[in-house]
């Protein structure tokens, strides 16, 4: 077969565009900002300072800055004026005194809500809920730990008379009251639902390096020395390394005893900040033994830890309380640097374990410098991923919507809804003039179909489609009009003979979208096809959606770092038809007139009849685009194997239902009948779905990536052998799956195991990560077949599942117990659809993988199919089920 490694899933156009509109539509839940300055104390604060951490004289050089030209530029496109910092100045100043409530709207524009800090700035600040006005949602309260501590300190010494005092108990009695002040203030605000976390400003006073324990007597020295020279100090904060960590400690030790399920947060500045701070200290490498101390505690590491952003990232990926923020670097560095930050957080950490934050503080530009560069440079590097087939294209919108809303409101327990910006409705799955142009590059230079074929599988693996005249689709796209079509929801409850089981909906329909990235000619003349994805009206995903579930499947892979190539090989066999006067119920299709038939035979090519149509097969699909590796005779009379290469998951499954389409289509034309039937001759070899796998990382080594690393391939391999029972109820979907399944005659035999070149076994490995996989045949539906498979592997890989089962050399249902013992092959799959049915049932962590909904409907339809099954002879069961098969 073709080389099984380089290969990746590729995006469409519209794909990639419906990631972007995401990154320009989703609401942003800013984590940590600071309140914007009054309208009175504006003047006290230089404009220069949006785009700098620099003050005082060195403010100045900021205009020779990449991040302050990059400010110029977007603000004065934003405000309409000059591209020069003076018509920046102008333009502001004009609304602020002309308009200023909306300019601060117009810059909190797609903000969800703001979690403020109030720490800063005292009375020249804004209350935190005076920012309400300009949010979707009410904004929240931070509490900075110092400064509580430090006002308690300033309290006590105004009033504690050094003086008169000649011992030290004075000076006991105030740090007792000021630790006693402290918690009662902090235990309140863990109570207080206004309040959803605490920030520490450590990394300025004395650094990140706080102490494993507090050194309650060194604070207490410290604490005394404040006290007794309190009237000659200027005392505005904490400087003492003792008493920093103390107000750090006590704090993690109150969330981390409170009765709380979900423990609020401690959000610690690190990295970048302006020139009190100590750079050698401000890593958050140095809070290691201090995560280590509160593992129930959440922690964040504010403003991307710049520079040290790999190591903020480190420590949120092995650490399950740690969190890193990707805040104030937008817009504090330029637009390469800030590209560089979203790589380097996405390089180790998982996206559940980030968040983002504006840093917006004192001038409203603030939040609308850093929201606008965040947006255009996630749609530069997320974008980039998804072209390069780094990320699907679903991944890459749920990533999206997880760093810049949903992670922060799981963490933060804020309880808000998702829901877009501008009309408020879901994104669009295909912007259509995109996918117009798409279309229309592919109908250039052939001749006009007649026909788009809108494709689906149903839950008895049927092949569906609707068809919609040329003419009529042609219109819809140059009217830039949805291109979807109208499908009743009951059309998932119907068996294969259209009646509908149990508990199926009578009104409603959803809406099957075409995937233009699918389109191919055929499946017969006059027809171009795509597949279809199913969705409610109002945009939303359906959970019983076929196509759907395999994305997921491979999106779940992806999220961690899994990339997988599937190549089919279809076995099928072709029919004579009894002539309609001597053609009974029980005999409708006879085996082919064979001389000698065998394996690999060249007898059947000298039927110039056969080898014509196997030749036009091979033509045709190659005229669309599908190019058959090998084709040649199968065991049984009038059976063939046609090869396809090998391609990501969801590109190989619709190619190969447009592939059996296109044979049975020709093998029709011809006078044949072909089918899929698992056991189409009682005393022949059966048909099978023979499934070739490779696996590969993205996020691993050189060797996991090229698939050459055990550590991988094996886990992924062990999670389907520990989950094979189940996913039986999906790859042998029929009775007749199990007329074929028997040892001893290369069927992939009854056992759980796997084998080197082993065809007795489910799964035969080939060489790496490139095996083959034996349980599954023509009855099934090959999204959901396929689903489970790759579900239960990426799972085995992140759960790094040891591969028990020992490679077995000869035929398991020759193996003595001993035998069994040494190689781990000691369960049989199931010997029914019932049996597998009760398996996927039992089996919980594969359902949740799949969805409940789905998997509690598919069973439905599965025993409604079992039952009308029941009712028939075997031979006609056998008829029936080619005919449709």
């Amino acid at each position: 077969m073709t080389s099984w490694v380089g290969l990746r899933t590729t995006a469409t156009p519209s794909q990639v565009d419906a990631v972007a509109k995401v990154i320009k539509t989703s609401p942003v839940i800013d984590n940590h900002a600071h309140p914007l300055l009054k309208p009175e104390a504006l003047g006290k604060h230089p404009l220069l300072s949006i785009t700098t951490e620099a003050s005082g004289d060195a403010i100045q050089a900021a205009t020779t800055s990449l991040p302050h030209l990059r400010a110029i530029r977007q603000l004065a496109t934003v405000l309409k004026c000059g591209f020069t910092w003076e018509s920046v100045v102008a333009a502001i100043e004009e609304k602020r005194i002309n308009s200023f409530e909306d300019w601060t709207l117009e810059c909190l524009t797609g903000t969800e809500t703001l979690l403020i800090d109030d720490g800063l700035d005292g009375s020249d600040a804004q209350d935190y809920a005076w920012h309400d006005d300009y949010t979707r949602s009410k904004c929240k309260r931070i509490v900075r730990i110092e400064k509580v501590a430090a006002d308690i300190i300033s309290r006590l010494g105004k009033t504690c008379d050094a003086s008169t005092q000649t011992g030290n108990d004075v000076f006991d009695d105030a740090f007792s009251e000021w630790i006693q002040e402290f918690d009662t203030y902090i235990a309140s605000a863990i109570e207080d639902p206004e309040v959803v976390a605490f920030k520490s400003v450590i990394c300025y006073r004395t650094g990140l390096g706080i102490l494993k324990a507090p050194d309650e007597d060194a604070a207490r020295r410290a604490f005394g020395e404040i006290i007794a020279n309190f009237a000659l100090l200027d005392f505005e904060r904490l400087q003492e390394v003792s008493l920093n960590d103390m107000v750090v400690h006590r704090t993690a030790t109150l969330i981390r005893d409170c009765s709380a399920r979900h423990k609020k947060p401690i959000q610690f500045h690190t990295g970048l900040g302006d020139n009190d701070i100590t750079l050698s200290k401000s890593s958050p490498s140095h809070l290691q033994e201090f995560i280590r101390a509160y593992p129930t505690v959440p922690i964040v590491l504010l403003h991307a830890s710049y520079p040290f952003t790999q190591e903020a990232g480190y420590l949120a990926s092995v650490y399950e309380n740690v969190y890193a923020d990707i805040g104030e670097v937008f817009p504090a560095i330029s637009q390469d640097g800030q590209e560089r930050v979203l790589r380097q957080v996405l390089e180790l950490c998982p996206w559940s374990k980030i968040l983002w934050s504006t840093d917006g503080h004192w001038f409203p530009e603030t939040y609308l410098l850093a929201n606008m560069q965040m947006r255009e440079v996630f749609e530069t590097v997320v974008c980039e991923y998804v072209r390069k087939g780094q990320i699907g294209w679903k991944a890459a919108i749920e990533l999206v919507r997880d760093i810049l809303f949903k992670n922060a409101n799981r963490l933060y327990r804020l309880g808000l809804e998702f829901q877009e910006f501008e009309d408020g409705s879901s994104v669009k799955l295909s912007p259509y003039s995109t996918d117009f142009e798409l279309f229309e590059s592919f109908i250039k230079n052939q001749i006009q179909p007649e026909f788009v074929r809108i494709n689906w599988t149903d839950f008895t693996a049927q092949p569906k489609c609707r068809l919609v005249p040329f003419r009529k689709f042609i219109s819809l796209l140059n009217e830039d009009k949805p291109a979807d079509v109208g499908v009743a929801k009951a059309a998932f409850f119907l068996i294969q003979s259209d009646w509908l089981a149990p508990g199926a909906p009578i009104a409603g329909e959803y809406r099957l979208h075409p995937d233009f990235s699918s389109l191919r000619k055929g499946p017969t003349e006059g027809h171009i096809s795509m597949t279809g994805e199913f969705h409610e009206r109002s945009g939303a995903p359906v959970p019983l959606c076929p196509r759907s579930i395999l994305q997921q499947a491979v999106e779940y892979g992806a999220e961690n770092g899994l990339t997988f190539l599937l190549g089919f090989e279809i076995e099928f066999v072709l029919l004579e038809r009894v002539e309609k006067t001597k053609a009974s119920s029980s005999n409708r299709y006879t085996p082919l007139t064979t001389d000698g038939h065998c394996w690999a035979a060249t007898r059947y090519f000298a039927d110039l009849k056969v080898s014509k149509l196997l030749r036009d097969m091979v033509v045709a699909l190659d005229e669309m685009g599908i190019y058959v590796e090998q084709i040649h005779a199968e065991s049984a009379n009038g059976q063939f194997e046609l090869i396809l290469p090998p391609y990501p998951p969801v590109q190989a499954v619709d190619i190969l239902m447009h592939t059996r389409d296109a044979m049975n289509a020709l093998a029709t034309e011809a006078g044949y009948r072909m089918t899929l039937h698992p056991k189409p001759f009682p005393q022949a070899v059966g048909t099978a779905l023979h499934t070739h796998m490779s696996i590969s990382s993205t996020s691993s080594s050189s060797a996991a990536t090229s698939g050459d690393n055990p550590q991988l391939y094996e886990s992924y391999y062990a999670g389907i052998l520990k989950h094979l029972r189940a996913i039986t109820a999906f790859t042998y979907a029929s009775p007749a799956s199990f007329d074929r399944l028997a040892d001893g005659v290369w069927a992939g035999g009854r056992w759980i195991g796997w084998g080197t070149q082993n065809r007795e076994t489910p799964l035969r490995k080939i060489e790496d990560s490139h095996w083959e996989f034996r349980a599954i045949d023509g009855m099934a539906n090959p999204y959901f077949a396929m689903a489970a498979v790759l579900a239960a592997g990426a799972h085995g890989v992140v759960a790094k599942e040891k591969l028990t089962w020992r490679d077995c050399e000869i035929d398991p249902a020759k193996l003595t117990e001993n035998d069994r013992k040494e190689v781990g092959v000691f369960e049989k799959l199931p010997g029914s659809v019932e049996e597998a049915l009760d398996a996927l049932k039992e089996d919980e962590e594969l359902v949740g993988w799949l969805g409940a909904e789905f998997v509690e409907k598919y069973i439905v339809v599965k025993e409604f199919e079992l039952d009308y099954l029941g009712r028939m002879s075997e031979d006609d069961k056998r008829q029936w089920l080619m005919e449709r098969y």
